[in-house]
């Protein structure tokens, strides 16, 4: 069962990647940084994965996703506004 939870939760993070690819692609963004937020949460549901499979659930799990949610929560100024 875990195999298969992880095998779900890998396509719904490309098929994701991939649709915030394209956004950004259509709405004609570039830069790295607007890109930083979706990158460090990626980067968590990565490290959560990666902290399962390798068994290392821990404190050091937890800074780095703590860490990696604050940069996510920083970096949301440089995203664009919303027109509606």
């Amino acid at each position: 069962m875990p195999i298969i939870l992880s095998i779900i939760l890998l396509i719904a993070l490309a098929f994701s990647i991939s649709v915030v690819f394209k956004k950004r692609k259509k709405a004609g963004i570039t830069g790295i940084k607007s890109a930083l937020t979706p990158i460090c949460l990626y980067l968590i549901a990565v490290t959560n994965l990666l902290a399962y499979w390798f068994d290392f659930m821990g404190l050091i799990n937890w800074t780095i996703i703590v860490i990696l949610l604050i940069l996510g929560a920083y970096f949301m100024k440089y995203m664009p506004a919303s027109e509606q």
